[in-house]
């Protein structure tokens, strides 16, 4: 961490990306395979572009890694919201998609869905928690990090007879 003038302490985070191989093979050949670290953290990520900039589709690309970000964000925001306020959460599973549109330069993220569907302990209304997935959305920090909208639909479901 670093201390800013006039500013409170900042949290930074390095990563690293590594490719090696050839561009004179030209644009078609290429392979865009490459590593990406985040040094404490393990492992090590292969990396590729999207299939359709002729990356490898078995390989997660820098587009899925955003919309990941922004979802693993939102769940992590909501876990901690919803303990601060008692809700006892017992499951959170996202759907994610972000979507790229061709035809809208420049090209980039235009938008990205979050679909939770959030199980629960009884004591608490499907309001409530709704409610708190919206204060979760405005302390995402990797959300409000980006241009591109976010839009969070929750389903929640109450789990009743949990035994004791």
């Amino acid at each position: 961490m670093t201390q800013h003038e006039g500013a409170s302490e900042a949290h930074r985070y390095g990563v690293r990306c590594h490719w090696s191989g050839s561009t004179g093979v030209g644009y078609e050949a290429y392979s865009r395979a490459h590593t990406a670290s985040a040094p404490p953290a393990l492992p090590d990520l292969r990396l590729s572009s999207d299939s359709h900039f002729r990356g490898d589709s078995s390989l997660l690309n820098p587009e899925q890694l955003v919309v990941l970000a922004v979802a693993s964000c939102q769940l992590l925001s909501f876990l901690a919201v919803a303990s601060r306020a008692k809700l006892d959460v017992l499951e959170y599973i996202d759907d994610g998609v972000g979507v790229m549109a061709q035809d809208d330069p420049p090209m980039r993220l235009t938008s990205i869905s979050l679909r939770p569907t959030i199980r629960i302990a009884p004591g608490t209304s499907e309001h409530r928690v709704k409610h708190l997935v919206e204060v979760a959305h405005r302390e995402c920090y990797v959300a409000n990090s980006l241009r591109t909208p976010v839009d969070i639909d929750a389903t929640v479901v109450v789990e009743f007879g949990r035994p004791l």
